[in-house]
């Protein structure tokens, strides 16, 4: 069962503190404008689907949240703490943020095993036998424990991305952001991903998901932000943007992609 606005909605509310705050956030690469001044955030426990047409801005603002891309002006706050402070330790941020890309990113020369464990080491400090015990755990929650010695190549694509999936989680993160977690996918491995991403929904994860799958997006979001040529056109929950959306723009991409 799907959680639904009600059931996660209230508990996002609740808090007072974003879990991410973004203000009056411009990215440029040379003289392309490519975020024009994004207002946005997602609250503790929401789930929130970022959709729109490819160049639309969606991954930059993304990638912006946890300064993969560095803003060229404006404030990303995460829990309370300015990251675009260059007092802040990003580093140390960057262990509250999990991210998954389109692409699984997985170290092709080390197992499923070692690919999880790696990072849980260097960043987190934490003892071998530790870290394979975390692993282990995230391994089984994504429903691939019995993969844990084969490497990359060995398995598919959806695979790949659960496993990018249980590396993330394996640094006990805040909060989760999906870049097009399911772009790179054949089509009958999309579903294990998304599942994945349910249930981790129901857990009360906050999520930021920047998707192309609308049927995630109507099931599974709190609410959904339309982004097009760098702004954010509509927001709102689901069944309003998705149903009845209100602006001509929304409208149009809508029409072409449900």
């Amino acid at each position: 069962m799907a959680v639904t606005s009600s059931s996660k909605g209230a508990s996002a509310v609740s808090t007072t503190e974003p879990a991410i705050d973004v203000r009056a956030l411009c990215k440029s690469f040379g003289s392309n404008e490519v975020l024009k001044g994004i207002d946005f955030h997602v609250d503790q426990g929401e789930v929130v689907c970022v959709i729109g047409p490819s160049g639309s801005g969606k991954s930059t603002l993304l990638r912006c949240v946890n300064r993969l891309e560095e803003p060229t002006t404006g404030t990303v706050i995460i829990e309370g703490v300015d990251i675009t402070d260059e007092e802040t330790d990003l580093d140390k941020m960057r262990t509250r943020i999990g991210m998954v890309f389109q692409q699984f990113n997985l170290f092709p020369h080390l197992s499923v095993l070692a690919n999880l464990t790696l990072a849980q080491q260097r960043a987190k400090k934490r003892s071998k036998s530790e870290a394979i015990e975390v692993a282990r755990r995230n391994l089984a929650k994504v429903g691939l424990a019995e993969k844990a010695d084969a490497f990359p190549a060995q398995l598919s694509g959806g695979q790949q991305q659960r496993v990018a999936i249980a590396r993330a989680l394996s640094m006990d993160p805040d909060m989760m952001l999906f870049d097009e977690p399911t772009s790179a996918l054949d089509p009958e491995l999309v579903g294990d991903v998304l599942e994945v991403m349910k249930q981790l929904a129901r857990e009360g994860m906050t999520m930021m998901v920047v998707t192309h799958e609308m049927g995630f997006a109507r099931e599974v979001g709190d609410r959904v932000v339309f982004m097009d040529g760098g702004v954010v056109v509509e927001q709102g929950k689901p069944e309003d943007v998705l149903g009845n959306p209100q602006h001509e723009r929304t409208k149009e991409f809508l029409s072409k992609v449900l």
